[in-house]
């Protein structure tokens, strides 16, 4: 039998091996091969991603980041507006974080044996717990699709109904749970079948009894301030919602997966509408501080022990790397600062200062709508101007592709300005604001200024902005 000591011995042993390939450095390999990142990705990966940012110019080499900000190899700072479709809320590399990481590293647990109960998953569950007092129990797994998957199997089951009903536009992920639903149809088609689902208009109180009325509804799974686009729910809906759908015997899911952890300037945002407590909550993203996946699903204790019913279904709805140290730990962590800094005040304020500057500006340029959103999420909308010189260029790109405008805004964002955006989703000619909830007046300064430089541009009826759009028409054309 080998003794503990032993296999320490054989394993410091094996470490000794000088030979050919034996030492893993993984410094020595970024040094030798960084420079061939994009070839690798359309080599082995997914080939169409080096080939869009290559065609819109953000192949860029980044080569560190903190906070929110990277630097490229010559030393150029980039801000970052986008946190990595929000993952990374604390900024990246927080050293709290990191802290937390090197030291369950370090503490070597007797991690993911299965068959024992550590205490970090029960810690933070209960941390998440104190910001949820209408939930009890949480289920811990890898990622925002899959906290969707496990709020869509626990209502199933929970009510024994099949269908789910979602929203318009909604995103909850790309699994084939979460994709049935997904309100975007470019996602969905062509992996039919699907699960039983109907989408209804997000504020649509009739088309959802409609719905209810038909007995076989499970649960409304609803994110109370779409991703894709960044529209809010209707002051009101979600609590008028919460009461139909119980009044039929289904369940409420907020999707919290990209708007919570004080993404809009409350924990959740389903919070900033009073009275509204969902059966069922899924959160991600921010959770892991940018470091390792997690994803969290919270519901109320009935909804729990009716799926786990008896030991004989103990795991019945599992995760083979949920609850693993290195992503409790971050959680906490990421707790811990969201709690000591005053994150979420912080993305009340800094998001009303932005939005409300951004907003000012709708007079001065034609090209640009609306301004809306909440806290750190904000979505800036443009739309055909009154002037013909420009809207004839608007019509001219609409009719090439939607979307392409709220494109030539970003690129020169970038380029430019050194700023990073995203265009909020296919087919919109809205740009999505979703920074790490650490930014400040400085970064405000700095995305009005070049926003407003790009907006002159694109109002003076030349320049490089416009030669951009030539670029992407023909792109758009040559792709259909």
């Amino acid at each position: 039998m080998t003794t503990p000591e032993q296999a320490t011995e054989d394993a410091g042993g094996a470490g000794q091996d000088t030979g050919p390939g034996a030492v893993f450095d993984l410094g020595r390999l970024l040094a030798d091969r960084s420079g061939e990142r994009y070839e690798l990705h359309a080599r082995h990966l997914n080939h169409q991603l080096p080939r869009m940012l290559h065609t819109i110019g953000f192949d860029k080499v980044y080569d560190r980041a903190e906070g929110a900000y990277f630097w490229d190899t010559e030393g150029n700072d980039y801000l970052d507006m986008l946190a990595g479709f929000g993952v990374m809320g604390v900024g990246r590399h927080h050293p709290v974080v990191r802290k937390a990481l090197h030291d369950v590293l370090d503490a070597s647990l007797a991690d993911l044996t299965r068959f024992d109960c550590q205490p970090l998953p029960g810690l933070l569950a209960e941390r998440l717990l104190e910001h949820s007092p209408h939930l009890d129990r949480v289920f811990f797994g890898n990622s925002g699709a899959e906290a969707v998957e496990t709020a869509l199997k626990f209502a199933r089951y929970a009510t024994g109904r099949p269908r789910i009903l979602y929203c318009s536009h909604a995103f909850h992920g790309l699994t084939t749970g979460a994709l049935s639903v997904n309100g975007e149809g470019g996602f969905r088609d062509g992996f039919a079948p699907l699960l039983p689902d109907t989408a209804v208009q997000l504020g649509d109180l009739d088309a959802l009894e409609r719905e209810l009325k038909r007995g076989d509804v499970a649960a409304l799974v609803v994110e109370p301030i779409q991703g894709k686009g960044v529209h809010e729910s209707p002051p009101g809906y979600l609590k008028a919602a919460q009461e139909l759908l119980h009044r039929h015997k289904a369940l409420l899911i907020a999707d919290e997966v990209q708007t919570g952890l004080g993404r809009t300037g409350d924990f959740y945002a389903y919070q900033y509408e009073e009275g509204v407590e969902p059966d069922l909550v899924c959160v991600a993203k921010a959770l892991s501080g940018g470091y390792v996946p997690v994803g969290a699903t919270l519901g109320k204790d009935w909804i729990f022990k009716k799926v786990y019913s008896s030991m004989d279904r103990v795991l019945v709805h599992s995760a083979s790397f949920g609850s693993n140290a290195q992503a409790m730990a971050a959680g906490l962590a990421v707790l811990a600062v969201l709690a000591d800094e005053q994150l979420v005040a912080n993305a009340r304020a800094t998001g009303d200062l932005l939005r409300s500057r951004l907003a000012a500006l709708t007079d001065r340029y034609e090209l640009l709508h609306e301004v809306r959103g909440r806290g750190l999420m904000i979505g800036i909308e443009f739309g055909r101007p009154k002037s013909l010189k420009l809207r004839s260029r608007w019509t001219v790109l609409q009719a090439a592709r939607k979307g392409l405008f709220a494109q030539m805004v970003v690129v020169p964002l970038l380029q430019k300005h050194r700023i990073l955006t995203q265009v909020s989703g296919d087919h919109l000619e809205v740009i999505k604001l979703i920074p790490p909830l650490t930014i400040g007046e400085r970064e405000v300064d700095r995305f009005v200024a070049a926003f407003t430089a790009v907006m002159d541009d694109a109002h003076s009826g030349g320049g490089l902005m416009w030669d951009f759009g030539r670029t992407l028409m023909k792109q758009a054309v040559a792709t259909r």
